[in-house]
């Protein structure tokens, strides 16, 4: 089964994420199918936290690549609507 699930960069507390693309029997910092965006939980600004390229996670989604829950409120922030509802904050 294929995830879009975050996979971790950054030093010591102070985490960056990217939003990829992964099978999931893969470990989580493992070998990725495609990166399509970017996750700072630290930022203050919230539209500066989240930055991913819409069009592939749709394509990706269609594919049926399950989001973890996440990502799915990563996407939700983002305006992407997974499943056809939006996901309460």
């Amino acid at each position: 089964m294929v995830k879009i699930r975050l996979k971790k960069f950054g030093a010591k507390k102070r985490p960056d994420y990217r939003i990829v693309i992964q099978d999931a029997r893969k470990p989580r910092d493992g070998a990725t199918i495609e990166e399509i965006g970017e996750y700072h939980p630290i930022a203050k600004d919230v539209a500066a936290q989240t930055k991913f390229n819409e069009e592939r996670a749709k394509y990706w989604l269609s594919k049926g690549a399950q989001p973890t829950e996440t990502v799915k409120k990563i996407f939700n922030l983002g305006g992407l609507a997974v499943n056809g509802t939006k996901i309460a904050k």
